[in-house]
């Protein structure tokens, strides 16, 4: 009996382990690709209705879509600006007004994949 209590906690910790290993892997990510003075560039998986923190782009960017769906992006006066994103396609967006910030939540079901360059000065 007591060999079948000792796997079955074992069992259970497994179990509990996986589980905060897959929740831990279901998180918004951001990967670093490249930077330089001209620009910077990173990968996000957005994954759904997790927003992201408030946060400021100070230059303006280029979004790929490598997965695509459709992102909100939301003021902090709740103003919601809704992007469709088609896989493969890429998509302008400016530099934010001085002072302003926004948060970008994934409305579908499925994670979102992007590629974004920024670019980090005028010419």
């Amino acid at each position: 009996m007591k060999h079948a209590t000792r796997v079955t906690a074992l069992l259970a910790a497994a179990l509990s382990t996986s589980v905060l290993i897959s929740q831990v892997e279901q998180k918004t990510q951001r990967f670093p690709q490249f930077d330089n003075e001209d620009v910077k560039v990173w990968k996000t998986i957005v994954m759904p209705h997790q927003p992201l923190a408030m946060h400021h782009h100070d230059h303006p960017r280029v979004i790929i879509a490598l997965t695509g769906g459709t992102m909100n992006i939301v003021e902090p006066s709740g103003a919601t600006e809704t992007h469709v994103w088609e896989t493969g396609k890429a998509y302008w967006l400016p530099a934010m007004a001085p002072n302003t910030l926004h948060s970008d939540i994934n409305a579908g079901d499925k994670p979102m994949e992007v590629m974004v360059v920024e670019l980090e000065k005028e010419k």
